[in-house]
């Protein structure tokens, strides 16, 4: 009996969604799996074709894309497909065939308010130059925290919103913004080119999707040098570390100015990592703050990053939070098991 692909697809995703799932993975050779709270679970049908799967896959891309996909053998998007949801995906060939992962993404932006982010997050996008970045491993949730910082400033002030993603997830309508958002590989050629095109564009505020690159850190930090605030993301775990991360990837002889252009620039460090609710039912992010005062100034200056974990325990009066402390307060006030521990969850 032939498999209709199309419906095993759509009826997947359907499920997933209506279970809050978080992504979907259809792989060549075995059933489709669902990541719930950040646990996979399998669905109980027949493992899938190969060849039903790429024919699926190849449809949903462009001329462009399928040139792309052939020469590299995997490809970012993002898509919408009508009466589902809007997706991130990525299609990739491994040794039993192809895959796609699709992370779901909600079409309403949640707001700050309701993803319970700190209170001085507010006061940190209020500023109007300046770098914010938000770190974490894949998955611990950056891309919904910036949605959100975005959408709160786009409802409270009339300002020029530029992002440049790969691909574009969150799609934000204008309320008192102008909002442009452009993806990599669709409307510009690269981070760093966008990031220096969005210069001449009047912007207010850029949105950079990911810092990847030495050019677009450089540009990144000139950006917020010359009067604009930029918010971006590093894979890094905590604040220390994407300190050390942005200043290591220039040469030697660069890193003394680069300390000097961070101090400067730097509004603040959010690390954060999600932790499943005690309802089970969602996740709720834990974050370390770093907000860039006067004397964490003075330790970017003077290469002294091993001692902002300090600074961050001691600044608590300026907003500034460690992961221990933030997940003490979700303990507190019930939100997170009191069993939970921070080690065990991305």
């Amino acid at each position: 009996m032939a498999v209709n692909i199309e419906k095993i697809f759509t009826e997947t995703l359907r499920l997933a969604i209506k279970n809050g799932a978080s992504d979907v993975h259809f792989s060549s050779g075995m059933p489709p799996v669902i990541r719930i709270v950040g646990q996979l679970r399998q669905v109980d049908i027949e493992p899938l074709e190969s060849r039903e799967l790429t024919r699926l896959f190849t449809g949903m891309l462009t001329d462009k894309q399928k040139e792309y996909f052939k020469k590299h053998n995997e490809i970012d998007l993002a898509i919408e497909l009508n009466g589902l949801s809007r997706f991130r995906v990525n299609f990739y060939q491994h040794m039993n065939g192809i895959s796609g992962a699709f992370r779901i993404v909600n079409s309403r932006i949640r707001t700050m308010q309701e993803l319970r982010l700190p209170v001085v997050m507010k006061s940190i996008i209020e500023r109007r130059k300046g770098l914010i970045l938000v770190t974490g491993p894949t998955g611990s949730g950056k891309s919904t925290t910036l949605a959100s910082m975005i959408h709160e400033i786009n409802i409270s002030r009339p300002d020029h919103v530029i992002t440049i993603e790969d691909p574009v997830e969150y799609v934000h309508k204008p309320h008192k913004s102008l909002i442009h958002q452009r993806e990599v590989g669709v409307h510009a050629d690269d981070f760093a080119a966008a990031l220096r095109s969005a210069l001449r564009e009047d912007p207010d505020v850029i949105l950079v999707g990911e810092m990847r690159d030495t050019e677009t850190i450089s540009n990144a930090l000139r950006a917020a040098e010359t009067g604009h605030l930029v918010l971006s993301t590093l894979h890094t775990n905590s604040a220390p570390d994407t300190v050390d991360r942005i200043i290591n990837v220039f040469p030697a002889e660069q890193q003394q100015q680069v300390r000097q252009l961070l101090a400067s620039t730097l509004v603040a460090v959010i690390s954060q990592r999600l932790i499943p609710k005690a309802t089970n039912d969602d996740r709720v992010a834990v974050m370390e703050i770093l907000v860039n005062t006067s004397a964490v100034k003075n330790l970017i200056r003077e290469g002294k990053t091993h001692q902002l974990d300090s600074a961050i325990q001691t600044g608590v009066e300026h907003g500034m939070q460690t992961f221990d402390r933030s997940l003490m307060d979700l303990k507190l006030n019930n939100i997170v098991s009191p069993n939970v521990e921070l080690k065990n969850h991305v």
